[in-house]
């Protein structure tokens, strides 16, 4: 399995024997699976979203926006509680052109992707609930 750094985002094979949440990372030593979210950038959004094994879920938000303050706590905890997911997170603001590339048009904006293709989006702030229930029937569709 080829899993992203959270830390570095070098590309990381994780033998099939191995647990990928005990794996460190060859270039950096640090964990290389993180269960909270991990801020992208330009330069670490496309091998984050694209490299990874594991489905990533990009939440779009924004400092001003306050159903996406609202959500924040909330996409935290369903991180902790979700060890076959990655999530991450872009701020719009500090990333202007993925969010563009992403089409993204109102905060917040969650995007699954798996294997660096967009599975299913939904805008929105969400509860605890709903946000399991749209990450389930997210990995409906790849399953």
């Amino acid at each position: 399995m080829n899993i992203v750094c959270a830390n570095c985002f070098t590309t990381n094979r994780i033998p099939d024997d191995k647990d990928y949440n005990k794996g460190k990372c060859g270039k950096c030593q640090q964990a290389v699976y993180s269960a909270k979210p991990t801020d992208l950038t330009t330069n670490t959004f496309y091998p984050f979203v694209e490299r990874n094994d594991l489905p990533v879920i990009v939440d779009f938000w924004a400092s001003w926006c306050g159903p996406c303050q609202s959500m924040a706590p909330t996409y935290s905890k369903v991180a902790q509680s979700s060890p076959t997911l990655l999530f991450s997170k872009v701020n719009t603001e500090q990333v202007q052109q993925i969010a563009a590339d992403a089409n993204i048009r109102s905060l917040p904006t969650l995007v699954f992707f798996n294997q660096g293709k967009e599975v299913d989006r939904i805008s929105g702030a969400l509860n605890e609930m709903q946000m399991k229930q749209w990450i389930a029937g997210c990995l409906q569709k790849i399953t």
